[in-house]
């Protein structure tokens, strides 16, 4: 048995990889939210994956890192944003259809990045999102929803989530209102930052968990696989040394993510960790995040050894087939929830453009429209 466990270990010291078939990953921000998170995501650096910031606000594109822009609706809002109407923002990205296809259509993952209650995030993404599986990609989006405060954003909200978990392979939704318990004392800039982070933490961990040489892989198919159940998703993401029981309880109580993953369908766990990680450790920390999830939940892992990760722990997982609190479940749509009527700048002659109110007045007619 000793002569077994030796043999091994050397076979681990010239084992060598050989990238073949890498998958492409495409990250879309879109609105001021989700250009953020690409910015924040540039930063970090997320191997094997391209960035793209999408929007209608030019001012606010100029200042974001990304690896592409795109100013979506040019001859509509003159550059000058989408003010807050998610019918302004769909429109944007329809006039801009061939220009964004062309930047995606070679992807076959495509994660989508966007705030949900204003106008470009809201309103674009769906139709981002139509684009991206016509071209065959897998699509996943990560959003996130306005304070309670935000009355009618919230409303919007609802509509744009709606509207692009009937398109997208999966959708993970994250709550601002949690960061008034997190973050109740950060200035306003870094508190938002908290949660580009924990977005681009989420989205490099699964970028290159496929698209990176593991010990364990979690391949594109793996992901195509637990995507595809469809609904809405939960991110976990846990860090930090000592116990792995511990990492975890803490990865499951995370005060931005308030989700009921019990009788959850599907999930991915990627666990990154030192030489010292053991198969003990794998299978405690796998047990305790899939212990509430449905018997027959599809559960598929993976694990990479880091030198770099001596003594420290980090699990990424996703969660498919996930209930939100105080917004939809997977298999209630919208139709289940009373909404409050929409609209709350009534049309004028000056500012009504197809049917819906521009607060910035513009009155184009369709047959000005260029792409």
């Amino acid at each position: 048995m000793e002569s077994l466990v030796e043999n091994a270990k050397k076979f681990e010291k010239c084992s060598k990889y050989d990238e073949v078939g890498v998958p492409k990953i495409l990250v879309a921000g879109v609105g001021g939210a989700g250009n953020n998170s690409i910015s924040r995501l540039q930063t970090m650096g997320a191997k094997g994956a391209t960035t793209i910031a999408v929007n209608t606000d030019q001012v606010h594109l100029s200042i974001i890192n990304a690896d592409k822009k795109i100013l979506i609706g040019k001859s509509l809002t003159k550059g000058l944003g989408a003010g807050g109407y998610p019918a302004v923002g769909e429109q944007c990205a329809e006039l801009a259809s061939d220009v964004l296809e062309e930047n995606i259509k070679d992807a076959d993952v495509v994660f989508i990045l966007a705030g949900m209650g204003g106008g470009t995030g809201t309103g674009a993404s769906p139709v981002i999102a139509r684009i991206a599986k016509k071209t065959g990609a897998v699509v996943i989006g990560i959003v996130s929803t306005p304070f309670m405060v935000e009355r009618h954003r919230n409303v919007q909200a609802l509509e744009g989530v709606d509207k692009l978990r009937r398109i997208a392979d999966s959708v993970v939704v994250l709550q601002n209102e949690r960061l008034l318990k997190y973050a109740p004392r950060l200035p306003l800039g870094q508190a938002f930052s908290v949660m580009d982070q924990l977005v681009s933490e989420v989205v490099k961990g699964i970028t290159e968990t496929i698209t990176q040489p593991s010990l364990v892989n979690l391949d594109y198919a793996d992901v195509k696989t637990i995507m595809t159940h469809g609904g809405l998703s939960m991110m976990l993401y846990g860090e930090g040394s000592g116990d792995p029981d511990q990492v975890v309880k803490e990865m499951l109580n995370h005060p931005l993510l308030d989700v009921d993953y019990k009788g959850a369908n599907g999930a991915l766990v990627h666990i990154t960790a030192g030489p010292e990680f053991s198969l003990t450790d794998m299978d405690r920390i796998t047990k305790n995040i899939t212990k509430e999830l449905a018997p027959d939940a599809n559960v598929i892992w993976g694990a990479r050894v880091d030198e770099k990760c001596n003594g420290r722990i980090k699990i990424m997982s996703i969660m498919t087939g996930v209930r939100l609190p105080n917004l939809l479940s997977s298999d209630s749509g919208l139709e289940d929830i009373t909404l409050p009527v929409k609209g709350i700048i009534p049309p004028t002659s000056s500012n009504v453009y197809n049917g819906f109110a521009h607060p910035l007045g513009f009155g184009a007619k369709p047959k000005d429209l260029l792409r």
